[in-house]
């Protein structure tokens, strides 16, 4: 079953957040509090949306997603941000069935394009190519946080 998430799965999904992170080998690089997530996903226009696998009453996996914008197709699309299924549920379907949901947001509200990131290394792109997803090689994926972004946002001309 998918549905949307609650605040009650708040702590269910930072608890996935950190066993995704540490799958990636990027545990150290999670700051995400309850709170944070908590407002993120529930306030009055919130800014990114979840929603949950549940098998049996168990907590499955997740999607956290957000809008984007093209300017070349003049609509909405989303980012997925990130898709986990717990070891103990993969391959039953769960995977597919949280991005089918979201592939049917799309088809609903007109968007056109549904994207994510995978690591070059995870075997899921296996998995997202089988769906039909194109890797955009010709594209680099670029990234500031921390100090370099603190620094761009106090450079003057």
């Amino acid at each position: 079953m998918i549905r949307p998430a609650t605040p009650a799965d708040v702590p269910e999904i930072i608890a996935m957040i950190r066993e995704l992170a540490a799958y990636e080998k990027a545990a150290h690089e999670v700051r995400v509090t309850e709170e944070q997530l908590h407002d993120t996903l529930f306030r009055d226009n919130p800014a990114a949306f979840a929603h949950i696998a549940e098998q049996d009453g168990e907590v499955a996996g997740f999607t956290l997603w957000f809008l984007t914008y093209s300017t070349w197709r003049g609509v909405h699309g989303i980012y997925m941000e990130d898709l986990y299924v717990r070891p103990a549920h993969r391959g039953g379907g769960h995977g597919v069935a949280l991005m089918r949901r979201l592939a049917e947001i799309c088809a609903e509200r007109g968007y056109q394009r549904l994207e994510w990131s995978v690591l070059d290394w995870n075997p899921a792109i296996g998995f997202y190519e089988k769906l039909g997803a194109v890797n955009q090689d010709d594209w680099y994926r670029y990234r500031l946080t921390d100090e370099p972004l603190l620094r761009l946002a106090t450079l003057r001309d």
